[in-house]
C-alpha cells in the first residue's frame, strides 16, 4: 500500500470531489498532469470511494485493480459510487454540497486460512463461493456494532449466500487491510 502523506490524500479527496461534481453534472472530469503526482498517487493500489449524505450512506463502490494507479482506481471510484451504487439513484447537483467523501486505499487480499484470525476493525473481507463475491471495508464491523461472526455473515449476505456460508469448506475467505481517510484528516 503506498504511503501517503497529508498533501497526498488532500489530492486524491479533491480528484474525488471533482470526479463526483463532474459526474452529477455530466461534466467532463479533469485529468492531473500524471509527472506532477506523487508517487504514491502514481503506485498501483485497489481504491474504495464512500459517499455520504447528511452523515448517511449515499453510495461506495471501489475499484480492485492492484494494478492500475491509485489516483486512477480513486477518480474511477467517485464517478462509480456517484452514478452506478445500485443502491441509490445517481447523486443530483442539488446534492453536491452536502457530499461528503472518505477514501480507503487497499492492501492486496490474503487467503484467510482459518476463520478465528478474522480480527474485527482490522480486517476487511472478501467472500467466494460459487460465482458470488461481495467485500466489506474494515470499517464497516465498528460502524455497525458488529463483532467477527456479523461481519462474515453480513459479507455473506451481501454476496447473496445464506449467513452461515462462511463456515463451509468451499467458502473462501480473504482479508485485507486499508487506509481509510477523509476531510477531515486532511
Amino acid at each position: 500500500m503506498p504511503q501517503l502523506v497529508q498533501s497526498d490524500r488532500r489530492l486524491l479527496l479533491d480528484l474525488a470531489r471533482a470526479a463526483v461534481e463532474g459526474t452529477a453534472r455530466r461534466s467532463p472530469i479533469a485529468t492531473p498532469d500524471e509527472a506532477a503526482l506523487a508517487p504514491g498517487l502514481q503506485a498501483p493500489a485497489a481504491a474504495f470511494v464512500t459517499l455520504r449524505l447528511r452523515g448517511e450512506l449515499r453510495g461506495c463502490i471501489g475499484m480492485l485493480r492492484h494494478d492500475v494507479a491509485l489516483w486512477v482506481n480513486v477518480r474511477d471510484s467517485a464517478v462509480a459510487a456517484a452514478r452506478d451504487d445500485p443502491r441509490f439513484p445517481p447523486v443530483q447537483t442539488t446534492e453536491l454540497a452536502g457530499i461528503e467523501i472518505e477514501i480507503s486505499v487497499l492492501q492486496e487480499p490474503v487467503l484467510l486460512p482459518d476463520a478465528t484470525l478474522f480480527e474485527v476493525g482490522r480486517h476487511g473481507v472478501i467472500v467466494e463461493r460459487d460465482g458470488a463475491r461481495a467485500l466489506l471495508l474494515p470499517q464497516v464491523a465498528p460502524e455497525m456494532g458488529w463483532g467477527a461472526t456479523e461481519m462474515l455473515q453480513a459479507v455473506c449476505r451481501k454476496a447473496g449466500l445464506r449467513a452461515d456460508a462462511w463456515r463451509d469448506e468451499g467458502t473462501r475467505l480473504y482479508v485485507f487491510e486499508s487506509s481509510c481517510f477523509g476531510a477531515a484528516d486532511c
